[in-house]
């Protein structure tokens, strides 16, 4: 499945940017790169990438605008590079919608396993089956989870999710009713006990909620708040 993957390294380094090129390749990924901000969002609001790998801190437009602007049109899956000791920079990235994070310097073959974990988990609709016999479906009143195919249905029309959200709506969806606070949220469906922001959390929810609610109101209700304590999956008594 990830073999063929088109990814987009964004680094003003060369040296970085030839190093992943390197590896990537070496794993039969198609390559691109970009030296700045500007340049990589251009390329990516022209092209389809399967992921980009992108540095945080630039001169100009940095990661975090860069992630912002194609927030507002592509789910494109992201890995934000970081340098050690900007760790509000990292949950300002996870706000505006990054997927994950490797902090330099780091091991080109993390690197590899990283990409390789989140084309795993992508929503990207390429590799879609459309076999009818798929078991791991979540079925509610106006939303469909498909977890074998990684996709996500509200009355019939596919919603366009980044992984992060997909897995947020996923973990969710899977405990109805259940009550979860943000702090569990940030350990369970991003795996950190950690430094962080809950913003992260309500950012994401918001989002999540935004793009439901394009196609049903009711569906983006179902991700309800309880205040004072996080978020629940409400399923309508019928």
């Amino acid at each position: 499945m990830d073999i063929e993957a088109k990814i987009l390294i964004v680094d003003d380094e060369e040296r970085i940017r030839r190093l992943l090129r390197m590896y990537l390749e070496r794993e039969n990924y198609i390559v691109e790169d970009a030296e700045n901000g500007e340049m990589a969002l251009e390329m990516a609001l022209e092209k389809d990438y399967d992921l980009i790998l992108l540095d945080i801190m630039m001169p100009g437009m940095d990661g975090v605008e860069v992630c912002q602007e194609l927030r507002k049109t592509k789910a494109t899956p992201i890995i934000m590079l970081t340098a050690k000791g900007e760790e509000a920079n990292r949950v300002q990235g996870f706000e505006v919608g990054t997927d994950d994070y490797i902090v330099k310097p780091f091991s080109p073959r993390e690197v590899v396993l990283r990409v390789k974990a989140l084309l795993r988990r992508s929503s990207s609709t390429k590799f879609l089956q459309t076999d009818t016999g798929t078991k791991d479906v979540l079925v509610f009143s106006h939303l469909t989870i498909d977890n074998d195919a990684h996709r996500v249905t509200v009355n019939d029309s596919e919603i366009n999710l980044t992984p992060k959200e997909y897995e947020l709506l996923l973990y969710l969806a899977q405990s109805p009713d259940k009550v979860f606070s943000r702090e569990q949220l940030l350990k369970d469906v991003w795996n950190y006990d950690f430094f962080g922001d809950l913003r992260t959390v309500d950012t994401h929810i918001k989002r999540l909620r935004e793009k439901l609610n394009k196609v049903s109101t009711e569906a983006a209700n179902m991700i309800s708040t309880v205040w004072g304590v996080g978020y629940k999956f409400e399923v309508a008594k019928e």
